[in-house]
């Protein structure tokens, strides 16, 4: 578990509502993979491997509202992973209390990223498909076209 100085200054000038729990919510990440590092980045505490996996988000308010920037990509059912968007999901949890409960879940939701990482990296795409370009009758990529509005 890497925690770092940065952070430990953003709970010390921030003083969040819910900081007891936000602080936990940051145990369970940073333990779940020694891999995961955490940084202040746009105001807020990240959590990153090969990219962002996580941040608080309204942090202001009582609660912890986490947020997986590309959370749809991370393969696997997890009950309490929030959103039906093409890129975000969240995890919300009212207090130390509910973080306890879902801590096993958090973990494998992050190692879970931590594998999705590596596997892209690795090439094998374990992730969500890409769309792949369009082929022309020719079999090339078909050009990218720009209408232009008559008058």
């Amino acid at each position: 578990m890497s925690k770092t100085l940065e952070v430990e200054r953003w709970f010390e000038q921030n003083r969040p509502p819910a900081e007891s729990a936000l602080r936990r919510v940051r145990d369970v990440i940073l333990g779940a993979d020694p891999r995961l590092t955490e940084q202040v980045k746009y105001w807020t505490v990240v959590f990153a491997y090969q990219g962002d996996v996580c941040s608080f988000v309204q942090w202001k308010k009582p609660g912890v509202n986490l947020m997986f920037n590309r959370g749809a990509r991370i393969p696997g059912k997890f009950p309490h992973l929030e959103g039906g968007g093409p890129t975000a999901r969240f995890m919300r949890f009212a207090d130390v209390a509910e973080v306890e409960a879902r801590a096993a879940e958090l973990g494998k939701i992050a190692a879970a990223w931590c594998r999705l990482m590596d596997a892209d990296a690795a090439g094998a795409g374990a992730g969500k498909p890409r769309k792949k370009p369009q082929k022309t009758t020719a079999g090339r990529p078909k050009k990218a076209t720009r209408r232009v509005k008559r008058r």
